[in-house]
Protein backbone atom coordinates (compact mmCIF):
# COMPACT_ATOMS: atom_id res chain seq x y z
CA UNK A 1 0.00 0.00 0.00
CA UNK A 2 1.44 3.08 -1.11
CA UNK A 3 0.39 5.82 2.18
CA UNK A 4 0.53 9.43 2.73
CA UNK A 5 1.49 10.61 6.02
CA UNK A 6 1.15 14.07 7.22
CA UNK A 7 3.04 15.42 10.47
CA UNK A 8 5.10 12.64 10.12
CA UNK A 9 7.83 14.56 12.17
CA UNK A 10 4.99 14.87 14.82
CA UNK A 11 5.37 12.56 17.76
CA UNK A 12 2.02 10.55 16.41
CA UNK A 13 2.72 10.91 12.98
CA UNK A 14 6.57 9.61 13.39
CA UNK A 15 5.74 6.38 14.96
CA UNK A 16 3.14 5.47 12.52
CA UNK A 17 5.94 5.68 9.81
CA UNK A 18 8.19 3.80 11.58
CA UNK A 19 5.55 1.13 11.85
CA UNK A 20 4.31 1.32 8.52
CA UNK A 21 7.56 1.31 6.86
CA UNK A 22 8.63 -1.92 9.22
CA UNK A 23 5.77 -3.86 7.86
CA UNK A 24 6.23 -3.25 4.06
CA UNK A 25 4.17 -0.19 2.98
CA UNK A 26 5.57 2.42 0.58
CA UNK A 27 5.28 5.89 2.91
CA UNK A 28 5.51 9.16 1.86
CA UNK A 29 5.97 11.24 5.31
CA UNK A 30 5.24 15.26 4.93
CA UNK A 31 5.33 17.80 7.68
CA UNK A 32 6.22 21.37 7.31
CA UNK A 33 8.24 21.23 10.88
CA UNK A 34 7.17 24.32 12.15
CA UNK A 35 8.58 25.96 15.63
CA UNK A 36 5.85 25.27 18.22
CA UNK A 37 7.93 23.74 20.44
CA UNK A 38 11.58 21.83 20.21
CA UNK A 39 12.30 21.61 16.57
CA UNK A 40 15.20 19.15 17.47
CA UNK A 41 13.05 16.99 18.89
CA UNK A 42 11.24 16.52 15.25
CA UNK A 43 14.19 16.50 13.40
CA UNK A 44 15.53 13.74 15.96
CA UNK A 45 12.61 11.98 14.46
CA UNK A 46 13.51 12.57 11.09
CA UNK A 47 16.84 11.19 11.60
CA UNK A 48 15.50 8.52 13.47
CA UNK A 49 13.80 7.52 10.33
CA UNK A 50 16.93 8.37 8.11
CA UNK A 51 15.87 11.30 6.67
CA UNK A 52 19.26 14.07 7.33
CA UNK A 53 18.05 17.31 8.47
CA UNK A 54 20.86 19.40 6.32
CA UNK A 55 19.45 17.51 3.10
CA UNK A 56 15.71 18.91 3.94
CA UNK A 57 14.38 21.32 1.27
CA UNK A 58 11.39 22.95 0.56
CA UNK A 59 8.68 21.03 -1.67
CA UNK A 60 11.33 18.45 -2.93
CA UNK A 61 11.08 14.77 -1.76
CA UNK A 62 13.91 12.99 0.14
CA UNK A 63 14.68 9.74 0.05
CA UNK A 64 15.73 7.61 3.30
CA UNK A 65 19.12 6.57 3.93
CA UNK A 66 17.75 3.77 6.51
CA UNK A 67 14.81 2.62 4.33
CA UNK A 68 14.23 1.87 0.66
CA UNK A 69 10.16 2.32 0.97
CA UNK A 70 10.29 5.62 2.71
CA UNK A 71 10.57 9.12 1.11
CA UNK A 72 9.81 12.34 2.78
CA UNK A 73 8.76 16.07 1.80
CA UNK A 74 9.01 19.32 3.85
CA UNK A 75 5.30 21.19 3.08
CA UNK A 76 2.61 22.91 4.23
CA UNK A 77 -0.67 21.84 4.21
CA UNK A 78 -1.84 25.28 3.27
CA UNK A 79 -0.03 25.34 0.10
CA UNK A 80 -2.61 23.88 -1.91
CA UNK A 81 -1.10 23.92 -5.49
CA UNK A 82 1.73 22.04 -4.36
CA UNK A 83 -0.49 19.42 -2.36
CA UNK A 84 -2.14 18.95 -5.56
CA UNK A 85 0.75 18.39 -7.37
CA UNK A 86 1.78 15.94 -5.10
CA UNK A 87 -1.15 14.18 -5.08
CA UNK A 88 -1.52 13.85 -8.84
CA UNK A 89 2.50 12.64 -8.89
CA UNK A 90 2.15 10.11 -5.89
CA UNK A 91 -1.00 8.11 -6.54
CA UNK A 92 -1.62 7.34 -3.08
CA UNK A 93 -3.89 4.27 -1.95
CA UNK A 94 -4.67 5.53 1.63
CA UNK A 95 -3.95 9.51 3.49
CA UNK A 96 -3.67 9.51 6.91
CA UNK A 97 -3.88 13.29 8.11
CA UNK A 98 -2.01 13.45 11.44
CA UNK A 99 -0.86 17.24 10.68
CA UNK A 100 -2.07 19.84 12.63
CA UNK A 101 -1.52 22.62 14.97
CA UNK A 102 -2.16 21.11 18.41
CA UNK A 103 -2.35 22.44 21.78
CA UNK A 104 -5.56 23.78 23.79
CA UNK A 105 -3.93 26.59 25.66
CA UNK A 106 -1.88 27.74 22.55
CA UNK A 107 -5.19 27.93 20.72
CA UNK A 108 -6.04 30.61 23.44
CA UNK A 109 -3.44 33.24 22.14
CA UNK A 110 -2.92 31.68 18.36
CA UNK A 111 -6.24 31.15 16.98
CA UNK A 112 -5.33 32.42 13.73
CA UNK A 113 -2.84 29.42 13.37
CA UNK A 114 -5.44 26.54 14.31
CA UNK A 115 -7.71 28.06 10.95
CA UNK A 116 -5.03 27.66 8.67
CA UNK A 117 -3.23 24.49 9.59
CA UNK A 118 -6.59 22.58 11.37
CA UNK A 119 -9.40 24.32 9.15
CA UNK A 120 -7.26 25.36 5.47
CA UNK A 121 -5.13 22.19 5.64
CA UNK A 122 -7.95 19.97 6.12
CA UNK A 123 -10.06 20.88 2.84
CA UNK A 124 -6.91 21.33 0.92
CA UNK A 125 -6.44 17.50 2.19
CA UNK A 126 -10.00 16.97 1.56
CA UNK A 127 -9.85 18.74 -2.20
CA UNK A 128 -6.69 16.71 -3.31
CA UNK A 129 -8.65 13.58 -2.38
CA UNK A 130 -11.65 14.22 -4.04
CA UNK A 131 -9.75 14.92 -7.22
CA UNK A 132 -7.26 12.38 -7.11
CA UNK A 133 -9.55 9.48 -6.60
CA UNK A 134 -8.23 8.70 -2.77
CA UNK A 135 -10.90 6.83 -1.17
CA UNK A 136 -9.07 6.10 1.97
CA UNK A 137 -8.98 9.11 4.44
CA UNK A 138 -8.37 8.54 8.17
CA UNK A 139 -7.38 11.28 10.44
CA UNK A 140 -6.77 12.90 13.93
CA UNK A 141 -9.48 14.46 16.11
CA UNK A 142 -9.23 14.67 19.51
CA UNK A 143 -11.02 13.66 22.97
CA UNK A 144 -11.16 17.61 23.43
CA UNK A 145 -14.06 17.62 21.59
CA UNK A 146 -16.31 16.39 24.57
CA UNK A 147 -15.79 19.76 25.83
CA UNK A 148 -18.60 20.52 28.34
CA UNK A 149 -19.99 17.03 27.76
CA UNK A 150 -20.47 15.14 31.96
CA UNK A 151 -21.30 11.93 31.00
CA UNK A 152 -18.62 9.44 31.38
CA UNK A 153 -17.14 7.45 29.97
CA UNK A 154 -16.80 9.79 26.63
CA UNK A 155 -18.70 7.86 23.94
CA UNK A 156 -18.80 8.64 20.13
CA UNK A 157 -22.62 8.78 20.66
CA UNK A 158 -22.47 11.55 23.24
CA UNK A 159 -23.24 15.23 21.84
CA UNK A 160 -20.39 16.99 20.64
CA UNK A 161 -21.55 20.31 19.89
CA UNK A 162 -20.04 22.53 23.44
CA UNK A 163 -16.21 22.81 22.83
CA UNK A 164 -14.52 24.87 25.10
CA UNK A 165 -11.03 25.78 23.06
CA UNK A 166 -10.81 26.61 19.12
CA UNK A 167 -8.81 23.14 19.10
CA UNK A 168 -11.34 20.98 19.85
CA UNK A 169 -13.63 23.35 17.76
CA UNK A 170 -11.39 23.29 15.01
CA UNK A 171 -11.36 19.18 15.60
CA UNK A 172 -15.10 18.91 15.59
CA UNK A 173 -15.05 20.78 12.12
CA UNK A 174 -12.86 18.13 10.39
CA UNK A 175 -15.50 16.22 11.59
CA UNK A 176 -18.00 17.36 10.13
CA UNK A 177 -16.38 18.49 6.58
CA UNK A 178 -15.32 14.96 6.50
CA UNK A 179 -18.89 13.62 6.67
CA UNK A 180 -19.85 15.97 3.93
CA UNK A 181 -17.15 14.22 1.45
CA UNK A 182 -17.88 11.21 2.35
CA UNK A 183 -21.43 11.76 1.35
CA UNK A 184 -20.86 13.70 -1.27
CA UNK A 185 -17.96 12.12 -3.05
CA UNK A 186 -17.42 8.40 -1.98
CA UNK A 187 -14.45 9.28 0.22
CA UNK A 188 -14.13 6.92 3.35
CA UNK A 189 -13.00 8.82 6.12
CA UNK A 190 -12.28 7.69 9.70
CA UNK A 191 -11.80 10.27 12.60
CA UNK A 192 -9.92 9.26 15.42
CA UNK A 193 -10.43 11.21 18.77
CA UNK A 194 -7.43 10.55 20.24
CA UNK A 195 -6.84 10.46 24.14
CA UNK A 196 -3.85 11.69 25.53
CA UNK A 197 -1.09 10.20 24.01
CA UNK A 198 2.36 9.75 25.58
CA UNK A 199 5.62 7.72 25.20
CA UNK A 200 8.99 8.56 23.48
CA UNK A 201 9.72 11.08 21.28
CA UNK A 202 6.69 12.93 23.12
CA UNK A 203 5.76 16.68 22.82
CA UNK A 204 7.96 19.03 25.01
CA UNK A 205 4.52 21.03 25.46
CA UNK A 206 2.80 17.96 27.05
CA UNK A 207 2.58 17.30 30.98
CA UNK A 208 4.58 13.92 31.01
CA UNK A 209 7.77 15.90 28.83
CA UNK A 210 7.24 18.78 31.41
CA UNK A 211 7.15 17.08 34.38
CA UNK A 212 10.32 14.70 33.61
CA UNK A 213 12.00 18.25 32.79
CA UNK A 214 11.50 19.53 35.61
CA UNK A 215 12.19 16.29 37.58
CA UNK A 216 15.80 15.37 35.57
CA UNK A 217 16.39 19.80 36.33
CA UNK A 218 14.79 19.88 40.11
CA UNK A 219 12.26 21.91 39.11
CA UNK A 220 9.40 22.77 40.37
CA UNK A 221 5.81 21.34 37.93
CA UNK A 222 2.56 23.12 37.94
CA UNK A 223 0.31 21.19 38.59
CA UNK A 224 -3.54 22.34 37.56
CA UNK A 225 -6.79 21.71 38.87
CA UNK A 226 -5.06 21.37 42.27
CA UNK A 227 -4.22 17.43 41.19
CA UNK A 228 -7.97 16.76 40.55
CA UNK A 229 -7.44 15.95 37.21
CA UNK A 230 -8.02 12.67 35.38
CA UNK A 231 -6.56 11.97 31.99
CA UNK A 232 -7.22 8.55 30.03
CA UNK A 233 -3.67 8.24 29.31
CA UNK A 234 -2.64 6.45 26.34
CA UNK A 235 0.35 4.44 25.19
CA UNK A 236 2.09 5.61 21.35
CA UNK A 237 1.94 1.64 20.69
CA UNK A 238 -1.44 0.95 21.75
CA UNK A 239 -2.34 4.64 19.26
CA UNK A 240 -0.77 2.94 16.67
CA UNK A 241 -1.55 -0.07 16.40
CA UNK A 242 -5.25 0.92 16.39
CA UNK A 243 -4.79 3.59 13.44
CA UNK A 244 -3.29 0.90 11.22
CA UNK A 245 -6.23 -1.48 12.17
CA UNK A 246 -8.27 2.27 10.38
CA UNK A 247 -6.22 2.21 7.56
CA UNK A 248 -6.60 -1.09 7.01
CA UNK A 249 -9.77 -1.49 7.35
CA UNK A 250 -11.79 2.04 5.90
CA UNK A 251 -14.87 3.06 6.94
CA UNK A 252 -18.18 1.89 5.01
CA UNK A 253 -21.67 3.14 4.81
CA UNK A 254 -24.55 1.56 7.13
CA UNK A 255 -27.37 0.66 5.28
CA UNK A 256 -29.06 0.26 8.14
CA UNK A 257 -28.33 3.76 9.86
CA UNK A 258 -30.59 5.05 11.99
CA UNK A 259 -29.39 8.34 13.25
CA UNK A 260 -25.60 7.53 15.40
CA UNK A 261 -23.85 10.93 15.38
CA UNK A 262 -20.44 8.50 14.85
CA UNK A 263 -21.62 6.68 11.83
CA UNK A 264 -23.66 7.36 8.56
CA UNK A 265 -25.28 6.09 5.36
CA UNK A 266 -22.31 7.77 3.98
CA UNK A 267 -18.61 6.21 4.30
CA UNK A 268 -17.76 7.83 7.38
CA UNK A 269 -16.81 6.75 10.90
CA UNK A 270 -15.03 8.33 13.66
CA UNK A 271 -13.54 6.26 17.07
CA UNK A 272 -12.36 7.30 20.44
CA UNK A 273 -9.02 6.23 20.74
CA UNK A 274 -7.75 5.85 24.24
CA UNK A 275 -6.42 3.24 26.68
CA UNK A 276 -10.27 2.67 28.47
CA UNK A 277 -8.86 3.03 31.98
CA UNK A 278 -8.72 6.96 33.49
CA UNK A 279 -5.38 7.68 35.76
CA UNK A 280 -5.36 10.10 38.75
CA UNK A 281 -2.71 12.98 37.54
CA UNK A 282 -1.30 12.62 40.58
CA UNK A 283 -0.49 8.87 40.40
CA UNK A 284 0.83 9.71 37.12
CA UNK A 285 3.15 11.71 38.75
CA UNK A 286 3.78 9.39 41.30
CA UNK A 287 4.62 7.03 38.62
CA UNK A 288 7.44 9.54 36.61
CA UNK A 289 8.90 10.12 40.59
CA UNK A 290 9.08 6.13 41.54
CA UNK A 291 10.75 5.67 37.98
CA UNK A 292 13.53 8.15 38.72
CA UNK A 293 13.61 7.79 42.44
CA UNK A 294 12.67 11.75 43.57
CA UNK A 295 10.56 13.90 44.84
CA UNK A 296 8.74 16.27 42.45
CA UNK A 297 8.27 20.03 43.87
CA UNK A 298 4.83 21.20 43.05
CA UNK A 299 3.07 24.43 42.49
CA UNK A 300 -0.83 23.54 43.15
CA UNK A 301 -2.96 25.65 40.44
CA UNK A 302 -6.26 26.68 39.36
CA UNK A 303 -8.10 24.91 36.55
CA UNK A 304 -7.04 26.34 33.09
CA UNK A 305 -9.54 27.97 30.33
CA UNK A 306 -9.99 25.08 27.93
CA UNK A 307 -9.08 22.52 29.91
CA UNK A 308 -11.60 19.74 31.35
CA UNK A 309 -10.70 17.85 34.20
CA UNK A 310 -11.57 13.84 33.48
CA UNK A 311 -10.93 12.25 30.32
CA UNK A 312 -12.39 8.63 29.85
CA UNK A 313 -12.50 7.28 26.17
CA UNK A 314 -15.54 4.45 25.67
CA UNK A 315 -13.46 2.29 23.39
CA UNK A 316 -16.68 -0.47 22.60
CA UNK A 317 -16.88 0.08 18.99
CA UNK A 318 -13.14 0.30 18.25
CA UNK A 319 -12.81 -3.03 19.81
CA UNK A 320 -16.06 -4.87 17.94
CA UNK A 321 -14.84 -3.49 14.68
CA UNK A 322 -10.94 -3.43 14.99
CA UNK A 323 -10.42 -5.93 17.69
CA UNK A 324 -8.86 -2.64 19.30
CA UNK A 325 -6.80 -4.04 22.49
CA UNK A 326 -4.68 -1.39 24.49
CA UNK A 327 -2.31 -2.93 26.92
CA UNK A 328 0.22 -0.85 28.50
CA UNK A 329 0.20 0.13 32.08
CA UNK A 330 1.23 3.45 33.08
CA UNK A 331 4.44 2.36 34.74
CA UNK A 332 5.73 0.74 31.16
CA UNK A 333 4.81 3.11 29.27
CA UNK A 334 6.71 6.21 32.06
CA UNK A 335 9.06 4.03 32.57
CA UNK A 336 9.92 3.64 28.30
CA UNK A 337 9.28 7.66 28.21
CA UNK A 338 11.80 8.18 30.85
CA UNK A 339 14.85 6.06 29.49
CA UNK A 340 14.27 7.78 26.14
CA UNK A 341 14.47 11.35 27.65
CA UNK A 342 17.58 10.62 29.68
CA UNK A 343 19.26 9.05 26.44
CA UNK A 344 17.99 12.02 24.12
CA UNK A 345 18.86 14.53 26.03
CA UNK A 346 22.21 12.86 27.31
CA UNK A 347 21.35 13.09 30.50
Amino acid sequence: MKVLVTGAAGFIGSHLVHHLVARGDEVLGLDCINDYYDVRVKYGRLSRAGIDASSIDDGQILSSSAHANLRFIKLNLEDKDRLNQLFEEQSFDAVCNLAAQAGVRYSLTNPEAYINSNIIGFINILEACRHNDVKNLSYASSSSVYGLNQELPFSTDHNVDHPISLYAASKKSNELMAHTYSHLYGIRTTGLRFFTVYGPWGRPDMALFKFVKAAVEGQAIDVFNNGDMVRDFTYIDDIINGIIRVIDKPAAGDKLWAGSVSSSSAPYKVYNIGNNNPVKLMDFIEAIELKLDTKIKKNMMEIQPGDVPQTYACVEDLVSDMDYKPSTSITYGISKFVDWYLDFYDR
